[in-house]
C-alpha cells in the first residue's frame, strides 16, 4: 500500500485499540498506543531512506528485509520499548507491544496483496510474494478509514461500534476481491484457451472491475492487455532483443537490481550515434504506452558503460538525466 493508506490504517488501528479495557482506562497508555499504531503502520517502509544512497540500493532493499519476519519483531520491540518510557507500568507493556505488533504485521500482510509484493518470508525464502489482488492505492480502503476516523474524532460515533464495523467490512472486502481475482484468472484462462506453457497474470487497478492482464508466453514474450466489465482488450506484445550487450548488462548494478526484484522483464537495444542503449523494463507496469519502471545502461562504441539509471521515470525526464550524466548532446 502507499504511505497515505498505511497512515489511515494506523489511525484505524488506534481507534480499534480503544476496545482494549486497559488502553481505554489509562489516558497515558491510550496516547502512546495511538502513536505506536500510527508509527508502526509506517515502520516497515522506513527503508525508503536507502534511496539517499542510490536507486540500486533502494530497489534491492525496499519491501525486502524491512518486511521480513525478523524485521516485524525488531520494529515491534524497538517502538514498544521507546514508547514504554512514557508509561512505565509493567502490566501495560504487553498491551503496547501487542497493538504495535498488530500495526507492523498488518502493514506487511496488506502489502502482499499488491503487485509489487514483499519478501515477507525472509530469512526462510527471498521469494517475492505478490498476490495481485489489491491496488497499491485502493480508494475504497482509504475512504472507509477516513470516514471511520472522522466519526471517531468528531465524537459522532463510539470506537466500540465504529472500528469493529470498519474491520469487519474490510475483511469482507478482501475476501470479495480475492474470490473475484481468482474467478477472473480461471474464467479468462478458459475463455482464451491458454496453453499450459503460458502464464496469465491478472493485476488490479484503482477500479474494481478494471484489471490489467499480462500473458507470459513460452517464448519469453509478454502480451499486455486489460479486462473491463467482461471485455478483454489486448494492446501489444513485447519481447527481448537478441544482442551480446544484453547479457553483458545483467552484471551492471542498475540492471541486476531490477532483475533481483522482477521476473517479468524484457530487454531491448537501441543504437545511437554515440553508442548503444540497453533498456530493461518490468512488463507489469505499463502506463500510457510506456513502461516507467526501467533499468537503462548507455554504452559507448567500446562497449563501456557511460550512464545508467534504475527506477521510475517517464522517458522525457529519463533521457534528460542520462544524457546529462554521459555529457552527451541529443541528436
Amino acid at each position: 500500500m502507499d504511505s497515505a493508506s498505511h497512515f489511515v490504517i494506523g489511525v484505524g488501528l488506534a481507534g480499534l485499540s480503544q476496545l482494549d479495557p486497559v488502553v481505554q482506562s489509562d489516558p497515558a497508555l491510550s496516547t502512546v498506543v495511538i502513536i505506536g499504531t500510527i508509527v508502526g503502520s509506517q515502520a516497515p517502509d522506513f527503508d525508503t531512506i536507502t534511496r539517499l544512497k542510490n536507486n540500486e540500493t533502494y530497489i534491492r532493499q525496499h519491501r525486502g528485509a524491512s518486511h521480513s519476519i525478523p524485521a516485524i519483531m525488531l520494529w515491534t520491540v524497538i517502538l514498544s520499548t521507546v514508547l514504554f518510557l512514557f508509561v512505565p507500568e509493567p502490566s501495560h507493556y504487553l498491551h503496547l507491544l501487542g497493538w504495535i505488533m498488530l500495526a507492523v504485521s498488518l502493514h506487511v500482510f496488506m502489502d502482499l496483496f499488491n503487485t509489487y509484493g514483499t519478501q515477507a518470508l525472509r530469512p526462510f525464502s527471498k521469494k517475492w510474494i505478490s498476490w495481485n489482488i489489491i491496488h497499491i492505492f485502493d480508494p475504497f480502503i482509504f475512504i472507509i478509514h477516513v470516514v471511520a476516523a472522522l466519526l471517531w474524532i468528531t465524537g459522532i460515533g463510539k470506537p466500540v461500534i465504529i472500528f469493529p464495523m470498519l474491520y469487519a467490512l474490510l475483511t469482507i472486502y478482501y475476501v470479495i476481491r480475492t474470490i473475484y481475482h481468482r474467478w477472473l484468472d480461471v474464467s479468462i484462462s478458459r475463455q482464451m484457451s491458454i496453453p499450459d506453457d503460458d502464464t496469465l497474470t491478472v493485476m488490479p487497478t484503482v477500479r474494481f472491475r478494471y484489471w490489467h492482464l499480462m500473458l507470459k508466453k513460452a517464448d519469453g514474450s509478454y502480451q499486455l492487455g486489460s479486462y473491463n466489465k467482461g471485455d478483454i482488450n489486448w494492446l501489444e506484445t513485447v519481447s527481448s532483443d537478441q544482442h551480446p550487450l544484453i547479457d553483458k548488462s545483467t552484471s551492471h548494478p542498475s540492471v541486476s537490481a531490477l532483475l533481483e526484484f522482477s521476473k517479468y522483464t524484457v530487454a531491448n537495444v537501441t543504437t545511437h550515434y554515440w553508442g548503444t542503449e540497453v533498456r530493461w523494463c518490468d512488463a507489469r507496469y505499463r502506463y500510457r504506452k510506456q513502461y516507467p519502471f526501467v533499468a537503462i545502461v548507455f554504452y559507448d562504441h567500446k562497449q563501456q558503460p557511460i550512464a545508467s539509471y534504475v527506477g521510475w521515470l517517464n522517458d522525457q525526464k529519463l533521457y534528460k538525466r542520462l544524457y546529462q550524466e554521459a555529457k552527451l548532446t541529443p541528436s
